[in-house]
C-alpha cells in the first residue's frame, strides 16, 4: 500500500483512480507503476514523494464517520496490557475501526480480534477499512455487546462505550486468568464509577491514566513547546483478572 506526500507534508492515500489535488493530478497508471522512494510529478509540475504506508498513515487517511482513538492512547493500551503476537482481543465499540486495525496488526496472523458494534453503518465502514489494510484476523459482530460475549479465554477486552461498567461482568467471564480489561472514557465521573465496579468484581492492578502529548517546536531562533497540543481525549482505565 502506497501513499503520496507533497512538499508540505500532506499525505494522500492512493486508490484505484487518478489522484486529484489542488497541485494538479497524477494518473493512476503512474502511481501503480511507482515504487517507494520515487518522485512523481502532477500535470502542473508539482512533486509528490511515493512512500509505503504504515499503520498510522492508513488510520489517519481511511474513511470515518466518527472520531477515532489516537495513537497516543492506543500505545498506552498496548503498553499497559502487554498486548502482543498471538493474543486474542475482544473489543466493543468498533467505530471506524482504528483500534481494531491497531490490535489486529499487533497480535498478528496467529492472534485474532473480535469486534462488537451496535451500529450497522459503523460496522460496515470498519470492515471496509480493515480489509483495505489487508488484515484477515478480525471477526466483526454487528450486535449489542450487552447481549453477551461468546468468546472465552481472551487476553484483552477493550471497551469504547458510554457505560463500560454495565459489561464488566461479561468481560470478566470472557477473560483468561491474568487477562486485562481496558476502557476508554472521556469523563472523570465514568472513571470513578468504573473503578468502583472493577473493585467490586475483584479485578486487580486497577489503574486510570490520562495521556497528554505536547510537541516541541524547533526553530533557528529558539526551541519551545508548541502552543497547541493533543490534550485530553479520554481516560484509560485498566483492570486485571486474577
Amino acid at each position: 500500500m502506497k501513499i503520496l506526500m507533497n512538499n508540505k507534508g500532506k499525505k494522500f492515500l492512493t486508490g484505484t483512480g487518478d489522484l486529484h489535488t489542488e497541485q494538479g493530478y497524477i494518473k493512476q497508471e503512474e502511481i501503480a507503476s511507482s515504487s517507494p522512494g520515487d518522485v512523481l510529478k502532477t500535470h502542473m509540475g508539482r512533486e509528490f514523494h511515493v512512500l509505503e504506508a504504515n499503520i498510522n498513515d492508513y488510520i489517519q487517511l481511511m474513511e470515518r464517520r466518527c472520531s477515532i482513538i489516537l495513537p497516543k492512547d492506543l500505545g498506552i493500551i498496548a503498553a499497559y496490557t502487554g498486548l502482543g503476537s498471538g493474543q486474542q482481543v475482544v473489543e466493543a465499540g468498533t467505530g471506524a475501526g482504528a483500534a481494531t486495525i491497531f490490535f489486529g496488526n499487533l497480535v498478528g496472523e496467529t492472534g485474532h480480534v473480535f469486534s462488537y458494534e451496535l451500529r450497522e453503518d459503523f460496522s460496515k465502514i470498519a470492515e471496509k477499512n480493515v480489509k483495505g489494510f489487508g488484515l484477515e484476523n478480525v471477526t466483526f459482530k454487528c450486535q449489542d455487546v450487552m447481549d453477551g460475549i461468546s468468546e472465552e479465554n481472551v487476553d484483552l477486552v477493550f471497551f469504547d462505550l458510554p457505560k463500560p461498567w454495565e459489561v464488566v461482568e461479561l468481560a470478566h467471564d470472557a477473560l483468561k486468568s491474568g487477562g486485562y480489561l481496558a476502557a476508554y472514557t472521556p469523563y472523570i465521573d465514568q472513571v470513578k464509577l468504573l473503578n468502583r465496579i472493577l473493585k467490586k468484581r475483584k479485578f486487580q492492578d486497577i489503574q486510570s491514566v490520562e495521556c497528554l502529548v505536547r510537541e516541541i517546536e524547533v526553530k533557528d531562533k529558539g526551541v519551545r513547546p508548541k502552543t497547541r497540543m493533543n490534550g485530553h481525549t479520554a481516560y484509560l482505565t485498566f483492570g486485571r483478572k486474577v
